[in-house]
């Protein structure tokens, strides 16, 4: 009977959620804007990129028709990375809070909350958390 009542309040989920893109398409044509609150968004994952522990992403706008670029939000948990990998457009890395090493076409440098980071496309670059903080950052590219 759980299950069932789970399984039940799961499709309503996401029934709801797919009524939500029409009415953030007619919000942003009627208001002009978009707002989305991170708890509407969270998603807890492995780290990105195969870097592995724990993080919590935020793709805010994902749905919002037409925007081409990409604004997110990521809490590294102690121990979580993002991997190192090959950057194809450009990307800003913005540290809110935490510290962590920024690996960067093989060299390493440590990062801290107020740091901005602009990787560049044919760079690679991963980053992990260090110390037993959270490590938040913003991630902000164009979409291919």
């Amino acid at each position: 009977m759980k299950k069932k009542i789970l399984m039940g309040f799961a499709l309503l989920l996401v029934i709801i959620s797919y009524q939500a893109v029409p009415a953030l398409a007619q919000q942003a044509q009627k208001l002009g804007y978009i707002l989305v609150h991170e708890k509407e968004v969270a998603k807890i994952e492995p780290g990105t990129h195969n870097g592995g522990g724990e993080s919590t992403g935020y793709n805010f706008f994902d749905k919002a028709k037409d925007l081409k670029m990409v604004f997110k939000k990521r809490v590294l948990k102690p121990g979580a990375a993002i991997g190192y990998h090959l950057q194809k457009e450009d990307e800003i890395y913005y540290i809110i809070s935490g510290k962590g090493e920024m690996q960067m076409n093989g060299k390493s440098f440590p990062v801290k909350a107020g740091d901005a980071i602009l990787t560049r496309p044919g760079s690679s670059h991963g980053l992990k958390t260090i110390g037993e903080e959270d490590l938040t950052i913003i991630i902000n590219y164009l979409k291919n």
